[in-house]
């Protein structure tokens, strides 16, 4: 089975970095660079929250909202401008991201500004536009591999060991923000957020 990861930056191509650069007011080296330390990060936070037999079956539930959705699609969606159903997307991703990371979405997003120069609130945009992509890379894998709660836990947590053994600045990173979750929040109300995002998206 493909890596998590590698599913969802090929789905990223030159087009879509430049437009992610562009909303973040960054060049697209720098916004690539961000979005190889974002995608484990996000990883991180999911695998974390899934640990246990009652966070793999929220994330379970909560990946049916995005049964069959074409990350190309929304990736337009979520780009698709600075205002108007985009805004509202992006705010959409951020709650998927308070119920990733809890009360540690303003450290992850900090971690992530100071390892790739990007700063906090960059960061916290960043994240905002490629956690609802995760969701649906996921959903997607677990859709067409016939995935039980275990085996959606067992790609999260075969990525995050993948990015560990890489060593390196993304590795330290990703230990850095997550050792200090303490177990994550839990992912009960993420099928809520997930829905939501979807629902706005099918409106555009």
């Amino acid at each position: 089975m493909n890596s998590l990861i590698d599913n969802v930056m090929g789905q990223l191509d030159q087009q879509h970095i430049d437009a992610i650069a562009s909303q973040l007011g960054t060049d697209p080296d720098q916004a690539r660079n961000a979005i190889e330390h974002a995608l484990p990060l996000i990883v991180g936070g999911l695998s974390q929250n899934a640990s246990t037999p009652q966070g793999a079956q929220d994330l379970h539930d909560a990946l049916g909202a995005h049964a069959g959705t074409d990350l190309g699609s929304l990736l337009g969606g979520l780009l698709g401008g600075g205002g108007g159903a985009g805004s509202n997307m992006g705010a959409m991703g951020g709650a998927i991201l308070s119920h990733i990371f809890g009360n540690n979405q303003s450290n992850a997003a900090q971690g992530l500004g100071q390892a790739t120069g990007l700063g906090t609130q960059n960061s916290g945009q960043l994240m905002a536009i490629l956690a609802p992509l995760v969701l649906s890379a996921l959903s997607n894998m677990s859709q067409r591999h016939g995935l039980d709660p275990n085996g959606v836990g067992g790609v999260l947590s075969q990525d995050v060991q993948r990015t560990q053994q890489s060593g390196g600045g993304i590795s330290d990173m990703l230990t850095s923000v997550l050792g200090s979750q303490n177990g994550g929040p839990g992912l009960g109300g993420l099928m809520a957020a997930a829905g939501s995002l979807l629902s706005a998206f099918t409106r555009r």
